[in-house]
Formats: C-alpha cells, structure tokens, sequence
C-alpha cells in the first residue's frame, strides 16, 4: 500500500510553497511563536497598575504597606520569571518531542497556556498576587517549549528549498506578538486600571484556534519514518504537505540519513556535548544563542521608552512612538522572511550583526555627544530604530532555523534543548546584570554589544557554511573536515560514509565495521 501511494504520481518533485505548508506555519506559529512575543512586551504598559495591586493586597492581608523598593523587586520577579519558566520548558523540550512528536508536543502543551492565563485572569479578583507570578511562570514554561519545538517541526516538514522562509515565520509572529501587546496596552484600548488582568490572560484566545485546528495536520514525516518507522504514515504527511508531484526522492534522502544512524533513539544533552563529530555543530548553536540575546536587544527594548524620554519626545506620545517600533519589527521580520531564500542565511545573519553592532556604537556617541549637539538626540532614536529592524531581519530567527539544518534527527532533540537553554539564560542574564552595567559604565555599556555584535558576524563569516537548498546529510557532509574526519572515512566521491556519518553510526547499513 506504501508503495503504491509513493508511485502514484511520477511528476517532479513539488518545491513550490503550498497552502498546506503555509497553513500549518501560520498555525504553529500563531498558537505559540506570537504568544512569547505577546507575553515579553504585555507587562511593560500595565506595570504601574500591578505594583498598585500588590501593595493593596498586601495591606488588606497583613495590614503593612510595603516601601517601593518591594513593590519594585515583587515587579521585576514578575516580569524575569517569565525567563526562569521558559528555560525550563527548554530542558523539557527533548524529552517531549521525542516521546510525543513535534505537533503532539505544540498540541499537549497547549493546556499550559490555559492554565496560566486563568491564573493571571482571575488573579486580581481573588487578590492573589502569587496568582500573576505563578500564572507567568506557567505561560514561560509553554514559550520554552515552543520556541525550540515550532522552528524544528517547521524545519522538518519544509522541503529544502523553502526551509529558511517557513523557519521565520515563527519570528515573523513573535514581532508581531510584541507588537499586538504594544496596541493593546494603549490607554484607549486596553491600557486601563481595570482592564490589566483581561489584556495577561488573552494569551488563550489564539491558543484556542491552534488547538482547534492544528490537530488536523499531519505529524513530522522525518519523525514518523526515522523515529516511528511509520512509512505508510510518512508517505501520507509528504502527501498532505506537498498534494502534488513524487514525493519519492524526499524518502529516500530520509531513508538515507535513517541508515546512518546505528540507532534512531534519541541522544542526550551530554551524549551530543561528548561527540567530536558534531564538536562545531555545538560551537555554532552555542555562539549564535548566546549572541542573540547579548547583542543588546533586550536591553534596548527594556529601555526604549527612557532613550525616547531624553531625545525630547513628549511624554503622551512615548507610548505611541514605541508602537511605532513594533511596526517596523513586523516590518522587517517579513523583509527577513521573504529575502532569505535570496540572500541566504549567513549574508542575513552577518547582515544583521554588522547593522546592530553599528547602530550600538551609534547610540554610545549619540549620548556622549547630545547635550552639545542637540541633533545627536535623534541619532539615538534613528540607532534604537536600526537595531530593532538588524534584529528582527536576521538573527531574531535564523539561530532557531539552523540549528535545525546543522543536525540530523537522532541529534536534533538534544541541540535544541542546549539552543535554548542558553537562549533563556542568556535573556535571564542581561535583563539582571544590564542595570548595573549602565550604571557602572553610562553609554559605554553600548560599545559590549557592538563588539559582541562584530564577533558573532565574523564567527560566521569564517565558520559557519551556507546551508540554503543542502540537505540535512549534506550540511552534515559540509562539516566534515572542521570536526577532523578522517581522509579515510570519506568515500570516492567525496562523502562520508553512512558509517561515519556526524558520529552516528558504528556500523554501515551492511553491517560492515
């Protein structure tokens, strides 16, 4: 039966985007990429609403009235918790991929949402402020899980040609999650005394679409064939995914990453940072993650509103020009999206860096030099503007996208779950250590990440091969000689032997040593 639904169709091979494929990006993307978005930039306009309702609380349970310093440090736990829960959900994510699938796990952690958005919803009602930090903990945990898992199944149900503009779609959602919680936390919308538990808990709103339809999608076909060993039900998902033209040389090419694994269990974290065949695999993921998050961006989007302040914007208009921001994320994560099959990964990748590292240097002049030249104000609104759009052009979801591409399925797990890991710890870190740092070094704080910036860029200028249109065995192939593969574990034609192959296998599909 297999087999006949494999011939049925002797056309070529079908690259084109279909609606199938693009519906189930929106999809995974809506329920789950925008969601983080949504819950990092959601806290920012009812912030003073919430101190408000801790410190009533507190008076009305224990007759003490705490000093701002609490209030500030209660607000701050409320807000970098979101953090500590999603680096847990990240440590859970290879487990739970391998156990339940990709779309099973997008679909079983869904419930987390619900929970954590009644927790918020009915936080003020039943004057528990334990119920809004444990509610953002919960939603964390859910972005943990998702932010790995989204990019992996996207990346895997792709064909190679459309991996990179279905891989930023997640990015795409997260931009504009932030920027729907921007809209929404205006004082004519939502942005009111009352309405602040309502605009925490609508995270359920677009979960609830994704549970209602995502569950109608077929599961990863890599997934069921290398991991389930499930051909019928693989056949039947590239079928879904791509309706038309034969499907057959994408089995294959998975049939031939299945045989270069002595075995399709999944490794662990420690198993994959023990294996010198991926060494610069791991190097890359750990210094893409990491760059990300220190390149500054979260510190600039902490403190947008204070460098609007001082470039003379009225205060009113702050909350609109930060909207504005929001906008030209959307932006430029569509910009992203629909150039990087053009331009490739890495050119977006240096491209962003580069532009960010730039901008960061500009706004430690802008500063120094603004009470001189009253025009440098501007120039470090222009420098907020340009980090935000190098940000969300390139490395906002390319580090997602690759480290998909850089590993096969038995290593995939286990490289997301470091990926992001890192990725939290690293966010965690400089939401923590960035107030002091300003403190201690005033605008030359900036400089850190545009040399942070710089060195990304060239680390992938130098290190990191194009993976565009490759597939997973030949990126693997690409890596060959910088993890030290031996001359004599290669073929005649110049690629590894199954055997070999990223260190998976002991033994070659003949069972030959």
């Amino acid at each position: 039966m297999a087999e006949e639904l494999l011939l049925e169709n002797d056309a070529k091979i079908s690259a084109h985007l279909t609606k199938s494929l693009l519906a189930v990006a929106i999809l995974a993307s809506f329920g789950s990429s925008m969601l983080y978005g949504f819950n990092l930039a959601v806290v920012n306009s009812p912030a003073q609403y919430i101190k408000d309702f801790y410190n009533e609380t507190m008076i009305e349970t224990y007759d003490w009235a705490p000093d701002e310093e609490l209030l500030t440090v209660l607000y701050s736990l409320t807000v970098s918790v979101f953090a500590i829960g999603g680096m847990t959900g990240a440590l859970l994510v290879g487990r739970l991929v391998t156990k339940y699938g990709r779309k099973g796990t997008l679909v079983r952690s869904a419930v987390l949402v619900f929970i954590g958005g009644a927790l918020m919803g009915f936080s003020r009602a039943c004057r528990l402020p334990a119920m809004v930090i444990i509610g953002r903990f919960i939603t964390g945990v859910h972005s943990g899980i998702s932010l790995s898992v989204v990019p992996m199944y996207l990346g895997e149900i792709a064909p190679k040609n459309l991996r990179g503009f279905l891989g930023l779609v997640p990015s795409i959602h997260i931009c504009l999650g932030v920027f729907i919680a921007q809209i929404l936390g205006l004082h004519e919308t939502l942005g009111k005394e009352e309405y602040w538990p309502l605009l925490l808990s609508l995270v359920v709103f677009p979960t609830t679409i994704q549970l209602m339809l995502l569950p109608w999608f077929p599961e990863s076909p890599r997934y069921l064939l290398i991991e389930k060993g499930n051909v019928h039900a693989t056949i039947a998902a590239l079928k879904w995914y791509r309706t038309k033209g034969n499907i057959q040389a994408e089995v294959e090419e998975m049939q031939e990453e299945q045989r270069s694994l002595s075995s399709v269990q999944t490794i662990s974290v420690r198993g994959l940072l023990m294996d010198r065949c991926v060494r610069w695999q791991v190097i890359t993921i750990v210094v893409v993650n990491i760059g990300m998050q220190l390149s500054g961006i979260d510190a600039i989007w902490f403190y947008t509103n204070d460098i609007f302040k001082n470039a003379g914007i009225p205060e009113p208009h702050i909350q609109y020009t930060t909207v504005g921001t929001g906008a030209i994320e959307v932006i430029s994560g569509m910009l992203g999206c629909f150039t990087i099959e053009r331009l490739g990964r890495k050119s977006l990748m240096v491209g962003g860096f580069l532009f960010m590292g730039f901008c960061c240097a500009g706004i430690t002049v802008s500063v120094l030099y603004q009470a001189e030249l009253s025009f440098m104000r501007y120039i470090s609104v222009g420098c907020v503007v340009g980090i935000i759009a190098g940000f969300c052009i390139g490395p906002a979801g390319v580090p997602f996208l690759i480290t998909a591409e850089l590993f096969k399925q038995s290593h995939r797990p286990a490289a997301y779950t470091v990926a992001g890991c890192l990725n939290w710890l690293s966010n965690f870190t400089i939401g923590f250590v960035f107030p002091f740092l300003e403190i201690t070094m005033g605008p030359y704080c900036y400089l850190i990440f545009s040399v942070i910036c710089f060195g990304v860029a060239i680390y992938t200028i130098v290190i990191i091969p194009e993976t565009r249109n490759k597939t997973f065995v030949e990126i693997s192939q690409m890596f060959a000689a910088k993890n030290k593969i031996l001359e004599e574990e290669l073929t005649p034609n110049g690629h590894l032997k199954l055997a070999m192959m990223n260190g998976y296998g002991t033994t070659d599909h003949h069972g030959e040593k």
